[in-house]
């Protein structure tokens, strides 16, 4: 950084540097443009493990527990023994945000295409197929340039001038651009933007819903893509239904014709970041304030889905910073992000917020999952699993660590 600085003022001093304005220039954050016929062509994906730099989604299946790491790929652990997981490989898939699981086939996303693999020796998974541009993920394409067939794939420090302000502004964020099953299939945290429900691969991304055909779980077939409306964040699946999260809502389809859904209600809230889940009455939504979700209050609420046609709010409960959550039996889990990972008796829907049964104050906590064996949290020190039989008192099993290079 500092060399940059000495660089710009020698410029300034000499009046010899190209493309300097008399306004000057400022640091900014450039994208690194690439397309994607170069990264399919530099395509490799299995690896030995590695370490974790950073959490994305978390997924099980069987006896395997995925761990998205954004924009990177996958790490693969056998989690036969939740208090021993052990990694057996690496997917190294550029793009990658999110993953789900059917009959021993993985489907993950690359930028704009939809990657398969079967997992029938999960230590070397083996690339099926891959759908081209089959996701279309507005803040990554190169629009600027007029080049639909470059996205970003990364961001590098750069001096600019004033004159190229407008050129750099769309892309220079501060933020990384990655912002209940049927039988056969894994399980998914509450943040998950991938489900499988019906034979079917659901996807959302920031405004549509992305609907795949699997019935042949080697080989997805596209059907059909749904306009949603902006700010679409999450999706968890229940029975026949869908319930997608919005930062401004949450939107309720039938799926029981899986391929035709049909939107059956939308929820309205204050603008929020939306995770969701739900049981046979209930649906548990968290919204979080901040700059990058807009809103201004951190609440629980619960929403009375009884009848799918008309959600109501049914109570409001105060939290401190909640992003994911789950439910087990009548334990509502709450990852209240700095603040913790809390757990409340949710058997009375009107006394949650009464009902706290335990915090682990010094779990910063993003998503969680109930799964079978172990109950996962993603914190910020890495994914932690805790034996949960006793679902007031967490009993910690295991921690895959973080390793964030310097």
């Amino acid at each position: 950084m500092k060399r940059i600085w000495l660089i710009l003022l020698g410029c300034i001093a000499l009046s010899s540097c190209d493309k300097i304005e008399s306004k000057g220039m400022y640091l900014t954050r450039v994208p690194i443009f690439e397309t994607m016929e170069s990264i399919r062509a530099k395509a490799n994906p299995v690896s030995s493990p590695t370490t974790i730099v950073q959490t994305g989604k978390i997924y099980i299946y069987q006896d395997y527990l995925f761990i998205n790491e954004p924009g990177k790929g996958i790490h693969i652990f056998n989690n036969v023994d939740p208090s021993k997981p052990l990694a057996i490989s690496f997917l190294s898939i550029p793009g990658n945000v999110d993953l789900a699981v059917l009959d021993g086939k993985l489907y993950a996303d690359s930028f704009t295409d939809l990657l398969t693999f079967d997992l029938e020796n999960p230590a070397s998974p083996k690339l099926l197929t891959r759908n081209k541009d089959v996701f279309k993920m507005l803040l990554q394409m190169d629009y600027f340039n007029n080049s639909a067939d470059r996205i970003i794939t990364g961001f590098r420090d750069s001096l600019v001038s004033y004159s190229q302000k407008d050129k750099y502004s769309p892309y220079d964020r501060k933020e990384p651009l990655y912002n209940e099953t049927n039988s056969g299939s894994g399980q998914g945290g509450s943040m998950a933007r991938f489900t499988i429900a019906n034979k079917h691969l659901y996807a959302v991304d920031q405004t549509t819903l992305h609907l795949f055909n699997v019935q042949n779980a080697s080989k997805p077939a596209y059907v059909k893509d749904i306009k949603i409306g902006p700010g679409i964040e999450t999706i968890f699946p229940f029975k026949n239904s869908l319930f997608i999260g919005s930062n401004t809502g949450m939107v309720i389809y039938d799926i029981t014709t899986a391929s035709a859904p049909v939107e059956l209600s939308r929820y309205a809230h204050i603008r929020a970041c939306d995770p969701v889940v739900v049981n046979e009455k209930y649906a548990f939504v968290t919204l979080r304030a901040g700059v990058v979700c807009g809103g201004q209050q951190n609440l629980l609420e619960v929403i009375d889905i009884q009848d799918l046609t008309k959600p109501m709010l049914k109570n409001t409960f105060t939290l401190e910073n909640p992003y994911g959550l789950a439910l087990a039996d009548k334990t509502l889990y709450v990852c209240d992000g700095k603040f913790g990972l809390k757990s409340f008796d949710a058997s009375d829907v009107s006394q949650i917020g009464n009902k706290l049964l335990e915090t682990h104050k010094d779990l910063m906590s993003i998503d969680v999952i109930a799964g079978p064996k172990s109950l996962i949290v993603v914190g910020e020190k890495g994914v932690h699993q805790y034996d949960y039989s006793n679902k007031a008192k967490l009993k910690e099993l295991s921690i895959i660590p973080v390793i964030r290079s310097n």
